[in-house]
């Protein structure tokens, strides 16, 4: 079965993307062509929940840095 690779969200250099497959769904984040993190998740609504979590932590980190 082929996979389904999908961006979620973009943070300045830093992408969220969910590959999903018949066994589950895993969330990578990453820099370029870089994985920085790499987790599963059994169901894609747990994935879409530590994916907006992480965006909000990515999205204060950029605010920080700017100011």
């Amino acid at each position: 079965m082929p996979h389904d690779d999908r961006e979620l969200w973009r943070v300045g250099d830093v992408g969220c993307w969910m590959i999903s497959c018949c066994s589950g769904a895993e969330l990578q984040l990453r820099r370029g062509e870089t994985i920085e993190l790499r987790e599963l998740y059994p169901t894609k609504s747990d994935l879409y929940d530590r994916a907006a979590m992480l965006r909000r932590e990515h999205e204060a980190s950029l605010r920080a840095a700017l100011h």
